[in-house]
């Protein structure tokens, strides 16, 4: 059988590593004008054309087809020969897998929020081919996300990391993708009020509300976390729910009373943001105390609360449930405890070495400072000026 070879598109493909009878079989290729020599098996796949050559390694021989098609391509063109990865990606799923993986390689996993993230667009949109992840496709998915109960700072935090994938494809793969789609769609989506930041939330429990859960969780003897406890170091050190059950006595400064929390929640950089949280007692409960009563419990080894942060706050949302206590949640107690720093008197400064704001003006809105409140400021500056005055005549008698 003769098989009429196109004088543009010739290159041969083959495999290495293969025995005899691999070699023996062969097949022949003729797709988009390139023919292909193909031997069976797996190995290592080498294209030549036009004084270039170009490798890889592949399992499957469909693979390596499709990669040699690819290459004859960019040979011809006068092109730069495309990389592996980008030869693989035809959907935005193909991309986000490459993300991941790539994070993965370098020894940065995605984490729990992120990874629910990327799985859902996956779903959503994972099978849309990169030639057709156009603007209007883009506000249809912005829409229909919105339909289903996607609020504006759900639907910010989808196209933040859409366009986090695509940037990633273009700048560390060379893939021809453009971000400029999702911010296009992220400007319409805007206009209808379907994209943006979150309304401050400023919800604290009620003194009632607080006493309320305290006293339920110390009545509950079949609790195994010890709630009632966590809830008291929660407004004592202003911390998150899972940062309060990840550290470890190891990371306890006894001298100084301090704890090391590692990696603390940071929008820029997570991943290093080791920070020290002194335990104080301004707000009513004294942190300190509070972990020399949970170091009975653990015998000082392993981590301080050895419990899961899901599981607390599960626990949490049970008892607001069975209490009749509406929108409160575990996050909350954190914005109490800011609240009480501020009302004990501490500066801004001193605040955020609590909290671990790097931005003081993140901090304005936990102080909760009413309109009403003014007067009352403006009677205790009065009062302190006016001590002021009377030290300075006493001054000047002598």
């Amino acid at each position: 059988m003769h098989t009429r070879v196109h004088r543009f598109s010739v290159f041969a493909l083959t495999f290495h590593g293969l025995t005899a009878q691999d070699c023996t079989r062969q097949r022949h290729l003729h797709k988009g004008g390139a023919i292909a020599k193909l031997k069976t098996g797996n190995g290592c796949a080498q294209v030549r054309r036009k004084g270039r050559y170009a490798a890889q390694t592949f399992r499957r021989q469909r693979d390596a087809q499709q990669w040699a098609l690819e290459v004859e391509r960019c040979i011809y063109k006068g092109l730069a020969i495309a990389p592996r990865a980008k030869a693989r990606t035809k959907t935005f799923g193909d991309l986000i897998r490459l993300h991941v993986s790539d994070l993965l390689d370098v020894g940065k996993p995605i984490r729990r929020s992120k990874a629910a993230v990327m799985e859902a667009l996956v779903k959503a949109i994972g099978s849309v081919a990169l030639k057709d992840l156009s603007r209007e496709r883009l506000i249809e998915f912005g829409k229909k996300r919105a339909k289903e109960g996607a609020g504006p700072v759900t639907l910010s935090i989808d196209f933040s990391y859409i366009g986090t994938v695509l940037t990633h494809a273009a700048a560390v793969h060379g893939i021809d993708v453009s971000s400029e789609n999702v911010r296009l769609a992220r400007v319409a989506l805007k206009r209808f009020d379907l994209v943006g930041p979150g309304a401050e939330r400023d919800r604290r429990p009620t003194p009632e509300e607080l006493e309320d859960l305290l006293d339920y969780f110390m009545t509950k003897p079949r609790q195994l976390i010890p709630l009632e406890r966590i809830i008291r170091f929660a407004i004592a050190t202003a911390m998150r729910q899972d940062e309060i059950c990840s550290f470890e006595w190891g990371d306890v400064d006894s001298r100084r009373k301090l704890v090391n929390l590692k990696n603390r929640k940071d929008p820029r950089k997570k991943d290093g943001n080791h920070q020290n949280v002194p335990l104080l007692n301004p707000t009513g409960f004294d942190a300190w105390a509070l972990l020399l009563e949970q170091r009975v419990l653990t015998r000082g080894i392993g981590r301080v609360f050895p419990y899961n942060g899901q599981s607390v706050g599960a626990a949490f949302r049970r008892a607001c449930q069975i209490l009749e206590i509406e929108d409160l949640h575990f996050h909350d107690l954190r914005h109490e405890a800011t609240s009480r720093l501020f009302e004990a008197g501490l500066p801004i400064e001193k605040v955020a070495l609590v909290t671990g704001h790097k931005d003081w003006r993140m901090l304005r809105r936990y102080t909760n400072l009413k309109p009403e409140d003014l007067h009352r400021l403006q009677t205790q500056t009065q009062c302190n000026y006016g001590d002021y005055l009377a030290k300075l005549n006493n001054f000047q008698l002598y």
